[in-house]
C-alpha cells in the first residue's frame, strides 16, 4: 500500500542546457515539439511516486527554479522578435509557478559566456534544500561540475534525480551536434533517468505521461473575412525566409519585412522553414492594420515557379 507521506520536490534547470533539449525535440526529433514545462512536472512528480512508492497527490512540485545567462534587452532587439520570444517564455515559467534567475551574458575575446551562472544554481539548490528540507531535488542538467553539488545535498539526506538526454544531429550547417551527459554525474545520483530512452519508449506505446510531455501548437482562430476588400489581394509574392523562431517568422520584403504565424502555411510543415529559404506568400492586413504574410508556402529548389 502506498505510503501517505508528503514527497516535496524541488525542480532546478539549467536553462541553457534545457534549452538545448527543447530545441532539439522541437527541430530534429520526429516529434517536432517543444517540451512542456506543465507536462514535465507531471512526469517528475509520476516518477517519484513510483520510485519511494507513494501516491502521485502526495508528490508535490513545491520549488521550481530556472537558471540562465541572457543577453542585453538592446542586443536581443537587434534580432527579429526575440524579445518577444524571451517574454512569452517567461510568461510560461510564471504561468507554471518557476522563479527565474538570469545573469547577463559577456563577451570575453569574442565568445559569449553564462559566467556565473552554474555557482549561483548550486548555490540556490544547497540553500533551498537546507530550508525547504526537500525529499527529492531534480536536476535538470548533463553537467559534470554539479557532482560536488550532489555530494552536498546526498550529505543533507536528500536524494537527487538527473533528467538527461543523450543524443546526436545533424544541424542546418551540416554540423554534427552530440549531447552526452557526465558519467561521473549518473554515478553521485540517486535516481538517473535516461529521458531520451523513456521519450522515444512512450511515444511508441502512446503513453499519455509521454504525450503531455511536448507543447500543443496554440490554436488561433481563423479571420472572419466579410468583403473581399478585407480579404486583401490575391497575388502571390515571393521572398526569403528570416528570424525563424518558435511558431512564427519574417519574410524579407521591402520596406518592411511581413510576420507569419505557423498556422498562416498554405502546406507543409512550418518546422521544415529555415532562414534564407524561398517562400511564396499572399498578404492581408491583420487586426491592426499592419501587412502580414498569408497562405505561405516553402518553395523547393526545383520548383519550377521558384527564382
Amino acid at each position: 500500500m502506498p505510503s501517505k507521506e508528503l514527497k516535496r520536490i524541488g525542480v532546478f534547470y539549467d536553462g541553457n542546457y534545457f534549452l538545448h533539449v527543447s530545441n532539439y525535440y522541437n527541430y530534429f526529433h520526429p516529434r517536432r515539439r517543444r517540451i512542456n514545462i506543465a507536462g514535465l512536472h507531471e512526469l517528475i512528480r509520476n516518477m517519484v511516486a513510483k520510485e519511494d512508492e507513494v501516491a502521485v497527490r502526495n508528490c508535490q512540485v513545491i520549488e521550481a527554479h530556472y537558471f540562465r545567462g541572457r543577453i542585453s534587452a538592446q542586443e536581443a532587439s537587434q534580432r527579429g522578435n526575440q524579445l518577444y520570444n524571451d517574454r512569452v517564455f517567461d510568461d510560461i515559467l510564471m504561468s507554471e509557478g518557476v522563479i527565474t534567475h538570469y545573469l547577463p551574458v559577456r563577451t570575453r575575446s569574442g565568445k559569449k559566456e553564462e559566467k556565473g551562472i552554474d555557482v549561483w544554481l548550486a548555490l540556490e539548490a544547497f540553500e533551498q534544500a537546507f530550508y525547504k528540507r526537500f525529499n527529492v531535488l531534480v536536476l535538470i542538467t548533463s553537467d559534470g561540475d554539479y557532482v560536488p553539488l550532489i555530494r552536498k545535498l546526498n550529505s543533507l539526506g536528500t536524494k537527487v534525480m538527473v533528467l538527461s538526454w543523450d543524443f546526436e544531429y545533424t544541424d542546418d550547417m551540416g554540423r554534427e551536434v552530440v549531447t552526452r551527459t557526465s558519467q561521473d554525474l549518473i554515478r553521485e545520483v540517486t535516481y538517473p533517468v535516461a529521458m531520451h530512452d523513456m521519450i522515444n519508449a512512450g511515444i511508441k506505446a502512446n503513453n499519455p505521461l509521454i504525450n503531455n510531455l511536448f507543447a500543443v501548437p496554440e490554436y488561433t482562430p481563423p479571420k472572419v473575412v466579410e468583403t473581399e476588400a478585407e480579404a486583401g489581394s490575391d497575388e502571390v509574392h515571393q521572398g526569403r525566409a528570416m528570424n525563424m523562431n518558435n511558431g512564427y517568422g519574417f519574410i524579407q520584403f521591402p520596406p518592411n519585412n511581413l510576420f507569419f504565424h505557423h498556422l498562416d502555411l498554405n502546406e507543409g510543415d512550418f518546422n521544415e522553414i529555415r532562414n534564407g529559404d524561398m517562400v511564396e506568400f499572399t498578404i492581408e492586413k491583420n487586426e491592426r492594420g499592419q501587412d502580414v504574410a498569408k497562405n505561405v508556402r516553402k518553395i523547393d529548389a526545383e520548383d519550377p515557379n521558384s527564382y
